[in-house]
């Protein structure tokens, strides 16, 4: 099932895309949804940023290619930091350039979106809290980032995480190719079979440390070829399987 969350003419809703038709989700996506019998062409909507977090979990360097083109070694268990849900944007929604950063990259990458309650889970099990899989930019203020030492400014910024266009629930992730497009011009092409740490562990490890709920979000991490976006922009993040998710970069004033 794909599922999505849009701006409708009769307010906002989480909806099931059938083809070019959204249908109306009552309450929300999880478990087994129920439908309102409303329904809307999806040329007369707008997607929205497919899930509202509570937080968004990030695996740092979790592509050995990544971590050299930083000059860096991969790790050997996988380095998690968060986003705040504040920095979640939707497709088509500016990515917001902050005044006081001189670089800021874009960073495709694929997502995990969680369907239950859930901690201490083992990698056995991961697939039964997934609820689905969707596109990701971990934008990332490079010069903070370095300055700092620590990532919660650089990555936190609102505008910092766009997501979308939909979730997709019945995927498998573990050899996706991924592209990543500034003005049409390919920046990053890789596949999720590359992953040093696969979403089953990265599961395991994340719940370990703290339980995480609906509609949660972990950002799997990049491949090689992040690189800056500059005002007037363009970036899409293409995961195969899923969609592509394009967002304008506008210099925030």
């Amino acid at each position: 099932m794909r599922l999505g969350r849009v701006a409708s003419p009769d307010g906002v809703a989480f909806v099931a895309i059938d083809g070019e038709t959204a249908k109306e989700i009552a309450e929300h996506p999880f478990g087994t949804p129920t439908f309102t019998g409303r329904s809307w062409p999806l040329a007369d909507i707008r997607l929205l940023a497919p899930i509202l977090a509570s937080k968004v979990i990030c695996i740092g360097k979790n592509y050995a290619a990544h971590a050299a083109e930083f000059g860096g070694q991969a790790p050997e268990e996988p380095v998690i930091f968060i986003k705040p849900n504040t920095s979640i944007i939707g497709p088509n929604v500016p990515i917001q350039l902050p005044p006081n950063s001189s670089r800021v990259d874009f960073e495709g990458e694929l997502a995990v979106v969680i369907g239950r309650p859930c901690k201490d889970v083992a990698a056995a099990r991961a697939k039964d809290v997934i609820l689905g899989y969707t596109v990701a930019n971990d934008v990332t203020a490079r010069d903070q980032q370095a300055q700092d030492g620590q990532w919660t400014r650089a990555k936190g910024y609102d505008t910092f995480c766009p997501l979308g266009p939909w979730i997709e629930t019945e995927l498998d992730p573990a050899d996706l190719e991924l592209t990543t497009e500034l003005d049409g011009e390919v920046k990053q092409r890789s596949t999720t079979s590359l992953l040093l740490h696969d979403i089953p562990e990265i599961i395991e490890w994340v719940t370990r440390v703290m339980t995480l709920l609906p509609g949660d979000v972990i950002l799997t991490g990049t491949p090689e070829g992040v690189g800056p976006m500059k005002d007037g922009q363009s970036v899409s993040v293409t995961v195969a399987g899923i969609g592509t998710l394009t967002n304008p970069v506008a210099a925030k004033r």
